[in-house]
């Protein structure tokens, strides 16, 4: 069953994390944004084939002009939606983003400034709180979105107070192992696991730190399920197969995406997920959260209970404090 689209508006970025391979700024700028026209044409054959939630990804998805049109259009459709964002521009949009954003995170890698700014490689720490006040004014509660990694795992419990001075919930986003980078050590797991326990206002998906436990995807029983339950656009309108950090075929939308889907080559791709020899050892997030939707496995089990404590702090706490709040 096909669950979530993540759709790439752009590869650029106005930031240049140590941890993220959209830093290598040369190697993106010749690609082009999602067009408008493209984008609503793509989502409402999306919505046909039941897609439910689409990840308006990057780069930095706010660099795409278009970005608050197209968000508007997914919720117009009934979508779930979702933007992670390092804030710059988010004072820019953020009125026209106002109600269509389902799950809007704001990335937060340290609760010092100049560590933050070092990070990221541009100084946008005063950009979160700007954004955050912005966003609350209107209304919304954006989570704040910590990416855990060995080197910043102990400001984390500052990181913590600030989301719950604001009222908001902490996501917490294991780093994982691609491009070069090595992924979480099994003392930063075993630090995660003991930070979360009672905390309500955290979301961490535990099935993700079973997973690093295990040695992550094991091509010969795979846990993966990134072709038959997530569609991967690129800015140049094209499905990206099996995923798009292991990306090794990329089949142009020009034609029904019903009939993309149909074709043998997603069939081929969709037999092989998770048994590529790239898949062994996998841990992307992005693929494992809708890989364990539905009730198969421990890993599924974990995810279920994670996922549930944090929709109960989205529709049920936050919704009484937005009632309070006017």
């Amino acid at each position: 069953m096909l669950l979530l689209c993540n759709y790439y508006v752009t590869y650029k970025c106005n930031a240049s994390c140590e941890f993220c391979h959209f830093a290598e700024h040369e190697k993106f700028s010749t690609f082009p944004e999602a067009s408008l026209l493209d984008f609503e044409n793509n989502v409402r054959q999306l919505v046909d084939l039941g897609v439910k939630f689409i990840d308006l990804t990057g780069g930095e998805p706010l660099l795409n002009k278009n970005i608050a049109a197209m968000a508007g259009y997914a919720r117009k459709l009934k979508m779930q939606t979702s933007i992670t964002t390092n804030t710059l521009l988010y004072p820019k949009y953020a009125d026209k983003l106002a109600g269509n954003i389902s799950l809007l995170h704001f990335s937060m890698d340290s609760p010092d400034e100049d560590e933050h700014n070092k990070i990221r490689r541009v100084n946008c720490f005063k950009s979160i709180f700007k954004s955050i006040e912005i966003a609350r004014s209107l209304g919304e509660y954006p989570d704040i979105l910590f990416t855990a990694t060995n080197e910043n795992l102990k400001k984390l419990p500052r990181v913590y107070e600030i989301s719950q001075k604001y009222g908001l919930v902490l996501i917490i986003n294991p780093v994982f192992s691609y491009f070069g980078n090595p992924g979480l050590s099994a003392q930063a797991v075993e630090y995660l696991e003991e930070f979360i326990k009672g905390k309500m206002d955290v979301y961490l998906n535990r099935a993700f730190l079973e997973l690093r436990k295990n040695g992550g995807n094991d091509i010969k029983k795979p846990s993966c399920r990134a072709v038959s339950r997530v569609i991967v656009i690129s800015p140049d309108n094209k499905v990206i197969l099996p995923c798009y950090h292991f990306a090794n075929k990329a089949i142009p939308i020009d034609r029904p995406i019903k009939e993309i889907r149909n074709s043998e080559e997603i069939r081929l791709y969709r037999q092989m997920q998770g048994r590529f020899q790239f898949c062994q050892g996998c841990t992307v997030n992005c693929y494992f959260e809708p890989s364990f939707a539905f009730p198969r496995d421990i890993y599924s089990i974990q995810s279920l209970g994670s996922k549930l404590k944090y929709s109960y702090n989205k529709l049920i706490i936050q919704k009484i404090k937005k009632k309070f709040q006017h």
